[in-house]
């Protein structure tokens, strides 16, 4: 990987991932810290999804047009923005804006997604689509520790310090990717008639068999892992009784579990068993993880709770990269960016349903927001039926 291009974009996507792991612990606690309800935190976790949605497909569209490597820069300097802003959040409607502009740049994933398609080969493309979950894992690893921390040295009652590095971590970002990302494509589209339709896109591509049910299937985890990851930091935090540095460590565990998984065994698990039957396993162990985080409680945090988020982080090693790899395979050659684009703005619509949701959920019970994933995670198999069906 050292001698590809794929290195170059694997630190970026570190880099950028650095900044948006400092953010994921503090966000909900943050939130109730300058006066939101439970309902609040979920819909100021939302707007960051429904832009990744909106804006999803048009930068995959975008640098279909023009090349992967502006659209990149361009995103990268939103996102540098986006945490400046969330460095003055004092009061709920900056950090609502903040969060806004957050997600209209970090929406560039389908751009990095596709990228790869562009210099991999369709037999190597599912393990280098697993180097860049690692590259996720690994910002995961970093970001929350220091993202409670440098919460814990900020001024009472603001998150300016978060922002700050934040800001840094992206500027550094935008630099390494200008000096050192070449474009991928060898031909753009500049000359094609510009045609961005976000909810026609996807109903476009939900016709299309086997596209269809991935579609699905992504939907559904997503809207699954967005019910743990909000809630499980507001359980940690009111009901395990975690601080802030501690609740870091923990995403931190999550982080080297995904590293391990995706960067490790995600190339060997694809070898052993093929993309379509990890999807089944990926299935199960998303649901057997969410079953088991609400009723371990303090006295059995450990080894239970890692026990159940190890689970997790291997159930999104089986099915993330599958599932592109699979829509890259199924799409035309010159609609890569595009199809990859859908699924981010599809995948976004579940992020903003699992996170609504969440806080709504978690304010019946702290529990049940974990049982509706479960419930949701084995309603997947319907659609692994009909994708086998399909061929």
């Amino acid at each position: 990987m050292r001698k590809s291009p794929l290195f170059v974009l694997f630190i970026t996507i570190f880099i950028d991932m650095l900044g948006f792991g400092i953010i994921i612990p503090i966000l909900p606690i943050f939130s109730k810290e300058l006066g939101a309800q439970d309902y609040q935190v979920g819909l100021i976790a939302m707007i960051y999804p429904i832009m990744n949605f909106l804006f999803a497909p048009l930068w995959g569209t975008l640098s279909d047009r023009h090349g992967r490597r502006p659209i990149m820069l361009v995103s990268i300097l939103i996102t540098a923005v986006a945490y400046f802003v969330f460095s003055q959040s004092t009061v709920l409607w900056i950090l609502f804006i903040s969060r806004m502009l957050s997600g209209i740049g970090s929406a560039n994933i389908s751009v990095a997604q596709a990228y790869i398609s562009d210099v991999t080969s369709p037999e190597e493309r599912t393990k280098s689509l697993g180097f860049l979950g690692a590259a996720f894992g690994i910002g995961f690893i970093m970001g929350p520790p220091l993202g409670g921390w440098l919460k814990s040295i900020s001024t009472p009652g603001t998150v300016d310090w978060v922002g700050y590095v934040a800001c840094a971590m992206c500027f550094i970002n935008f630099a390494m990717a200008y000096f050192s990302l070449p474009e991928s494509l060898k031909e753009t589209k500049s000359n094609a008639p510009f045609n961005f339709k976000v909810v026609t896109g996807i109903i476009t591509e939900l016709k299309k068999p086997r596209v269809s049910e991935l579609l699905w299937i992504n939907f559904i985890f997503i809207s699954a892992f967005m019910l743990m990851q909000i809630s499980c930091s507001l359980m940690w935090k009111e009901i395990t009784q975690l601080n802030e540095r501690q609740i870091g460590y923990v995403f931190a565990y999550i982080g080297v579990a995904t590293a391990i998984v995706q960067g490790v065994l995600v190339g060997r698990m694809v070898k052993a068993f093929g993309e379509q039957q990890m999807l089944s396993y990926g299935i199960v162990l998303m649901a057997v993880g969410l079953a088991i985080l609400p009723f371990t409680g303090r006295v059995l945090f450990f080894p239970f709770q890692y026990i159940g988020l190890a689970l997790i982080a291997l159930a999104n090693g089986c099915l993330t990269p599958s599932i592109t790899s699979m829509l890259s395979k199924f799409a035309n050659h010159n609609e890569i960016g595009q199809v990859l684009g859908v699924n981010q703005s599809f995948g976004s619509v579940a992020r903003a349903v699992g996170m609504g949701l969440s806080g709504v959920l978690y304010s019946l019970q702290f529990a049940v927001p974990f049982v509706a994933g479960v419930m949701l995670m084995l309603g997947c198999f319907w659609f692994v039926n009909k994708l086998k069906a399909e061929g």
